[in-house]
């Protein structure tokens, strides 16, 4: 086997590197995104507000169309959904990867074709799978042996479902240890190396009513080496000869799952979709020839690599104060709208953005409104020195597990969604407000 080689990892010297390339600087300090200032956004709208680039949204889905031509690519939807983000998805000819009865709702609500979806989740509930079948959901990956038996019985007799096995491959990989979801000691997927994948397959297959149409994995999240997705295609293939062996089963689909690494800031490094795209047809083709398989159409599942880039969160600084050492920029959002900090220890590159400053930049830690010490959006980061409450922060790489990971913490309310595009900006997910927050509490 020829030795691979990772291609050379390359930055752009400007610190707009890992913003939308519609980011345009018109006056010094004053950026704008798809033709609209950040800070006109801001005074619209409120802070804290995300904002999408509409047109690098469907840029990315193109990209991952025109990088895989011959497979079938869903975004993932539990990095962010909306009414407008599945409009998008769908004119671009992306299908969808979903985790609950909820975002399937949305989804199929919308306009977007239940045959186009596929069902995922480690744990789904009666009203998940009542949701897919009553839908017509075109595959549900499953998770677990007791989904068997559940899905059949809510199938019925009569009734056909296409389905799919997660099954996990045993390689670590992943940019933290919690989203690491290829080793066998996590919650997701069925073992390959203990045989409770086969077990579980060979009980599908004594249903009727369930069409196995291929095996799923996913490795993890922010992955920016191509050679776990080539050992899993090795392991997984692996075991379809093994099954064709067992039970005369050929496969007619591999789902490789996402988990596409993104740069959050400048100078880190991003997988490259193009050497990924061909090394992976290269290894699943290698593969199934050497098992004598015919080579099943690929699906990958990219979320954040999609949406991620293409958003920004735009905070108004509240408070500077010195504690030591140390310098803390307060700001009217924080772990609310931007869990991950503190999940996984992210960090960012925060912006002063609205006006220019000739000050000297200082190293101090931005922080959240919230009542916990680890509300911290971005730690030791690089801005001017005269920051004062009332200016205006903008964080890049804001569009991926944001809202959608956004909590009732402190009864803020969670932020509102913004598009630009054209030099126009609209509104896609308003604000939560106080009276939305009151609505749901009938306890008196």
């Amino acid at each position: 086997m020829t030795t691979l080689h990772e291609p050379v990892v390359t930055t752009t010297p400007a610190d707009l590197s890992v913003w939308p390339a519609s980011t345009t600087e018109p006056r010094p300090g004053g950026l704008a995104v798809g033709g609209v200032p950040l800070a006109e956004v801001a005074d619209r709208f409120g802070t804290p507000v995300y904002v999408l680039d509409e047109d690098e949204v469907r840029e990315r889905c193109r990209t991952y169309r025109h990088a895989f031509p011959d497979a079938e690519v869903l975004y993932a939807a539990k990095a962010f959904l909306c009414r407008a983000m599945v409009h998008w998805t769908e004119e671009e000819g992306l299908g969808l990867d979903v985790c609950s009865a909820g975002e399937l709702e949305l989804a199929v609500t919308t306009g977007f074709p239940p045959e186009r979806i596929v069902l995922h989740g480690n744990a789904k509930s009666p009203r998940d799978l009542e949701t897919a079948l009553r839908l017509g959901v075109g595959r549900i990956v499953i998770d677990s042996p007791s989904e068997i038996a559940r899905l059949a019985a809510a199938v019925g007799p009569d009734g056909h479902q296409k389905v799919m096995v997660r099954v996990v491959p045993g390689i670590s990989a992943g940019g933290h240890e919690k989203i690491r979801t290829g080793t066998d000691d996590q919650k997701f997927g069925l073992s390959i190396a203990d045989g409770y994948a086969q077990h579980a397959i060979a009980r599908i297959l004594d249903q009727p009513q369930l069409r196995l149409t291929g095996l799923h994995c996913h490795l993890g999240s922010q992955i920016t080496s191509v050679k776990p997705y080539l050992a899993a295609v090795r392991r997984v293939v692996g075991l379809m000869a093994r099954l064709h062996e067992q039970h005369g089963l050929v496969l007619p689909e591999l789902d490789l799952g996402g988990g596409h690494g993104i740069a959050y800031r400048p100078g880190e490094a991003a997988l490259d979709l193009t050497f990924l795209a061909r090394k992976v047809r290269a290894e699943l083709s290698d593969a199934c020839a050497a098992a004598g398989l015919p080579v099943p159409r690929l699906i990958i599942e990219p979320g954040r690599a999609i949406v991620g880039p293409a958003g920004i969160a735009v905070y108004r600084v509240l408070a500077v104060k010195k504690t030591g050492d140390h310098t803390f920029v307060a700001v009217d959002g924080g772990m609310s709208d931007n869990p991950r900090p503190a999940l996984y220890g992210v960090r960012y590159a925060p912006r002063l953005i609205g006006r220019a400053s000739s000050a000297p930049t200082a190293p101090v830690t931005v922080v959240g409104r919230h009542c916990e010490a680890g509300d911290v959006l971005a730690a030791d980061v690089e801005l001017p020195s005269d920051l004062r409450p009332g200016d205006l922060l903008a964080v890049p790489v804001a569009g991926a597990y944001h809202l959608s990971m956004a909590s009732g913490y402190n009864l803020v309310g969670r932020p509102p969604v913004t598009a630009v595009r054209g030099g126009q900006a609209r509104l896609l997910v308003r604000r939560e407000s106080l009276d939305d927050i009151r609505r749901r509490d009938v306890g008196l």
